[in-house]
């Protein structure tokens, strides 16, 4: 089931038979590893989780692919993110002493 069907899905309609609505969840879940959907519900718990998620699929394709590969280069642990005056997002790399510093920052 790709995105566009469970984004069609999400905006018709609502079904009244309750059974189709069961079955259409257990179709798309059932692609998924009991492993996978154990780990998209403990993450999903985090706060502001389903926001994060709407502004990274709100990105163009292209910046979207940037994105993730940036993230998929580096190590998440050793990125530090600022927002600058004129409302830019940076995300850079850490080295091993700046990550030192940011340690107590991170900790709190």
């Amino acid at each position: 089931m790709s995105a566009e069907s469970v984004v069609y899905y999400l905006n018709r309609e609502p079904e009244s038979d309750p059974n189709d609505q069961t079955e259409w969840l257990l179709t798309a879940l059932g692609q998924y590893t009991g492993a996978e959907l154990r780990e998209l519900l403990y993450v999903a718990e985090e706060p502001g989780f389903f926001e994060l998620m709407r502004a990274l699929f709100a990105l163009s394709d292209e910046n979207r692919a940037v994105l993730q590969h940036f993230l998929e280069a580096g190590h998440p642990q050793a990125m530090k993110a600022a927002i600058d005056l004129k409302g830019r997002l940076t995300i850079e790399q850490v080295n091993a002493e700046q990550r030192v510093k940011l340690l107590p920052v991170i900790a709190n």
